[in-house]
């Protein structure tokens, strides 16, 4: 009797505890059908192939779908936001599910997270690794320190956004963005490749 109580307990603590958590990482990461969010040309490929038998695509497509699946990024972690940025890269939310790997390498990176309050004393340096970096390169910027300035905005040592040195593809707001927001930029960076579409920049 009484073991029956502590599973029926264990089971409604269960029940509670569970849906808290489920949710959220549904919406970021799942759409309707039980289908992974995101790129759409390997589902319309798997139809066609399932169809017809062979694929038809352009040059352009392929490399699209190459560079959307294997999106190197750059370490660029100044101040806070880079515990959070550290946190979309481990177990819990495993942003290399999706081809996004992090490289200590900047001639082997694609993508810059910028996460932190940038000093007028660390642009120059910020500049140069963007500079050494290939094209096609993207840059996120994470927080509001890095979007403008935030808190220190006034203050005369920080660079009000680090948009002044480097071109921003995408900004997360935040102080400091979840990981789950910087997970969500990723993915619409990667969106962003998809709808351009070109082998060039």
């Amino acid at each position: 009797m009484h073991c029956a109580i502590v599973r029926s307990l264990n089971a409604h603590h269960h029940a509670k505890t569970q849906p808290l958590i489920a949710p959220a990482a549904k919406t970021v990461l799942e759409t309707g059908n039980h289908r992974p969010a995101g790129n759409p040309f390997p589902i319309a490929m798997n139809d066609e192939l399932a169809d017809k038998g062979y694929l038809v695509r352009s040059a352009d497509d392929l490399v699209t779908l190459a560079r959307t699946g294997s999106l190197m990024w750059m370490q660029f972690g100044l101040a806070c936001c880079a515990i959070e940025m550290m946190q979309m890269a481990m177990p819990r939310y495993d942003v290399e599910q999706f081809g996004f790997a992090p490289r200590a390498s900047l001639r082997q990176s694609d993508v810059m997270i910028v996460a932190g309050t940038l000093c007028n004393k660390m642009a120059p340096a910020l500049r140069k690794v963007y500079d050494q970096m290939a094209e096609p390169r993207y840059v996120i910027s994470m927080g509001s320190c890095a979007n403008g300035g935030g808190y220190y905005h006034y203050c005369y040592s920080v660079t009000r956004g680090c948009d002044r040195v480097v071109l921003v593809d995408f900004y997360v707001p935040g102080c400091p963005p979840t990981a789950e927001a910087l997970l969500y930029g990723v993915r619409l960076l990667e969106r962003k490749i998809r709808r351009k579409g070109s082998i060039e920049r």
